[in-house]
């Protein structure tokens, strides 16, 4: 083994201590605070379609998935796609649901 010089000994010492003290502070001290846990199910559309005569309603829930921006998205009970965004999954919604012709004209 080599010899450690005076100067590099101190520079190990100086900074194991430290080490030791940063570990101390996290084992006792002050912790961050961690968002709630977000629950399953984070956002959920009802919409009502009153265009064919009876009223149909569909229901979409869009849960948590492993991704922090996006969501596993169920239409009526079926499970429609996973780690999709809200803004595409809105644009789904808007394409899906065209607009009908006025008939008071």
């Amino acid at each position: 083994m080599y010899r450690r010089s005076r100067k590099y000994q101190k520079y190990v010492t100086k900074y194991a201590k430290a080490r030791a003290a940063r570990e101390e502070k996290r084992i006792n001290g002050i912790h961050p605070e961690y968002p709630p846990e977000l629950p399953e199910l984070r956002r959920l559309i009802k919409i009502t379609d009153y265009d064919t005569g009876t009223p149909v309603t569909h229901r979409i829930e869009l849960y948590r998935s492993n991704r922090i921006d996006c969501y596993n998205v169920w239409i009526d009970g079926c499970l429609w796609k996973e780690h999709i965004g809200w803004s595409k999954t809105l644009e789904a919604l808007r394409k899906a649901l065209p607009r009908q012709p006025s008939s008071f004209y």
